[in-house]
């Protein structure tokens, strides 16, 4: 199988367009605002890009997982980090699973307002007592009639505070009843009724523009037509959407590891100390140099992981993988590049610090790095599981 790691290169020019509208401190006001960046979603949106991985049936490009991939990974790399690329992400996997277990009326009704921009989603998936443990969680939907009932609680749900409607995963089976944990799991696409479900937003290190937020669940009425496929199979319907959710996070760490990269090194060649170049000391050019090795290594694997989620083919070893590489690469990157800044990294001005702050977020989601290494030891190397 043959993958591209540059398979846009007219979606990287017309990003990184896009984003030079948008400088650095622009990005750096809405952290410190704590305000979603409002004015560039909207470009984004005007220019088609939230539609770019949905059916042209329903109003989207009908593009590849490739070329959304190529998309917020420019966004990244254009220094705008998780502030940026965290406004549209949603869009990439979220909605998956109901492209392919949707109804035909769940397709009309759904995809179209999100390819459009009209409507924004989340993922409602973690909670305070499973943690990374989906198929404990204790989230409970019952069926009443043509609703069911839902209670429970989210947390760590990324956009909450904005979203129209939440892809949600709730037991609608205790799991004493059912064969193995995962089963009894049921999934839905649901409206947000503020009547019925207390968003609070939940403080944090970085990632400031996009509340995380805690979501209380009190006997909100769901749709039956707001279910997606079968009751009871929605862990399995929820793999489509993890993995891309995977490899997006990785795309945009390469992203910010490449910018802080390029800016320390152009920042090494302009500082001049005891009277020469900072950056001609091999003490300064050589981690860089390990930075961009290692940064392109991981994405090698986050292409391979798309190209073959675009062919079809099971990806989750490299879609893990793709994901640890990545934050190692970019985490040591940006620790780096402010290291090469000295104390001026550490002000805010220079912008290191804030995605310093930010590529915390792949290095513990969408998936803890042990675990992402334990899936691989498991299911590529054969060995028996561990947790």
């Amino acid at each position: 199988m043959q993958f591209d790691t540059d398979p846009h290169p007219e979606i990287r020019e017309a990003i990184f367009k896009l984003c030079d509208s948008f400088g650095l401190n622009y990005w750096l006001e809405c952290d410190n605002d704590e305000r979603f960046p409002t004015e560039f979603f909207a470009a984004l949106r005007e220019g088609g890009w939230t539609g770019i991985y949905f059916p042209q049936e329903f109003g989207g490009s009908g593009s590849s997982f490739t070329a959304a991939v190529t998309m917020i990974q420019a966004i990244a790399e254009s220094g705008s980090g998780w502030t940026g690329g965290g406004s549209i992400h949603h869009y990439l996997f979220t909605p998956h699973p109901i492209v392919v277990y949707g109804t035909p009326e769940q397709k009309r009704r759904f995809l179209p307002p999100l390819a459009q921009g009209i409507e924004r989603p989340c993922m409602a998936l973690t909670e305070p007592n499973t943690g990374l443990d989906t198929t404990r969680l204790s989230t409970r939907a019952l069926r009443s009639g043509d609703h069911y009932i839902m209670n429970g609680e989210k947390v760590w749900t990324t956009g909450a505070m904005i979203a129209d409607r939440m892809l949600v995963l709730a037991r609608t089976r205790p799991v004493q009843e059912t064969p193995r944990p995962i089963d009894g799991l049921t999934l839905f696409y649901t409206a947000i009724d503020r009547r019925y479900v207390d968003v609070r937003p939940i403080k944090k290190h970085g990632y400031q523009a996009n509340a995380s937020c805690q979501v209380l669940i009190n006997d909100l009425p769901v749709p039956v037509q707001d279910r997606i496929g079968e009751e009871g199979k929605g862990f399995r319907y929820l793999l489509d959407g993890l993995n891309p959710e995977r490899v997006t996070a990785a795309a945009m760490a390469v992203g910010v590891g490449r910018f802080v990269v390029k800016k320390a090194s152009v920042y090494a060649t302009e500082r001049v100390v005891f009277g020469r170049p900072i950056g001609q000391n091999q003490a300064v050019q050589l981690p860089l140099a390990q930075c961009w090795a290692e940064l392109e290594a991981a994405n090698l694997m986050v292409y391979k992981a798309a190209a073959m989620y675009d062919a079809g083919l099971p990806c989750g070893v490299e879609a893990n993988a793709a994901k640890f590489l990545a934050a190692e690469a970019a985490q040591k990157a940006c620790r780096q590049a402010m290291i090469t800044h000295g104390g001026f990294g550490f002000a805010k001005e220079f912008h290191v610090e804030r995605l310093l702050r930010e590529i915390m977020i792949p290095v513990l989601a969408p998936v803890a790095q042990s675990l992402a290494l334990c899936y691989i030891a498991e299911r590529e190397l054969g060995m028996p599981k561990s947790y």
